[in-house]
């Protein structure tokens, strides 16, 4: 662990990427809305199979960071980034904006079950929307084995037919959760997930990411440095859209190499 530290601390020391093959690869990522430039000149390698968190002051462009990279900054009038993202290899630009969205699958801030369908269907929203077809025994599996993924089923299994939004906040982001990973993506982007939930359900969820990412890639932002630290193996400090500084999240949070981090993370400004 120590010789594998000492190469990444010497690489970031010398302006070069985290780790030499992630899942993503975000190279001079630069993006605009209008003739505003909310991201400058990013560069992040993302690992597989851990958890990245990315922090920072409001309005730093971390949300835009993870929309850009399933392509969801685009669908907002009047955008556009330049540089490259990387996905297993492959810019993001190359794949349909459906493929990429069912590879790189996003959680948002705010619950968003889809209240005309009860929880059942909820859960193969993403095959039926992408003209998937399973069969009555394949959607029962697959239902079952998802919902257990988010520690779910014994809450629910009674109640598959009935309404997502009879469920509480906690219960219906595990619900998109379930949503989300139905369809197998590689990577799942977490924006702000726990904060419209109470510190129970908030607990849940962070166990719960700790578990997927045997399973999934994870990049999660968070104005919550208790989290972060609590969750990520990797963290991003993002400031007036720069990238400030990218490292283990240990050695973030108690040997920061920027003073605007130690800043940031000691609370004296965000």
């Amino acid at each position: 662990m120590y010789n594998e530290q000492a190469i990444i601390v010497n690489k970031l020391e010398n302006g070069n990427d985290l780790m030499e093959k992630g899942i993503i690869r975000v190279e001079n990522l630069s993006a605009y809305y209008g003739e505003l430039e909310v991201l400058k000149n990013i560069n992040l390698e993302i690992s597989p199979n851990k958890i990245t968190a990315i922090i920072g002051p409001s309005g730093c462009g971390k949300t835009t960071l993870i929309r850009c990279l399933n392509r969801l900054f685009e669908t907002v009038p009047r955008t556009r980034f330049s540089g490259k993202i990387f996905y297993k290899e492959r810019d993001i630009i190359s794949y349909d904006t459906t493929d990429i969205r069912k590879e790189i699958g996003m959680v948002f801030q705010r619950p968003n079950p889809f209240p005309t369908m009860n929880i059942y269907n909820n859960v193969i929203a993403g095959y039926k929307l992408n003209g998937l077809k399973l069969s009555k025994l394949e959607s029962d599996q697959l239902v079952e084995e998802t919902l257990k993924k988010v520690a779910l089923w014994d809450e629910v299994r009674d109640k598959l037919y009935r309404s997502s939004t009879e469920l509480s906040g906690g219960q219906q982001q595990r619900l998109c959760i379930a949503r989300t990973i139905a369809v197998r993506p590689g990577v799942i982007l977490f924006d702000e997930p726990c904060a419209a939930l109470d510190p129970i359900s908030t607990s849940k969820i962070e166990e719960l990411m700790l578990t997927l990412k045997e399973d999934f890639t994870i990049i999660i932002v968070t104005h919550n440095m208790q989290q972060a630290a609590r969750v990520s193996d990797f963290t991003a400090f993002l400031m007036a859209g720069q990238l400030i500084e990218f490292g283990y999240t240990d050695m973030i949070f108690t040997s920061p190499k920027d003073k605007r981090t130690e800043e940031y993370i000691t609370g004296r400004f965000g």
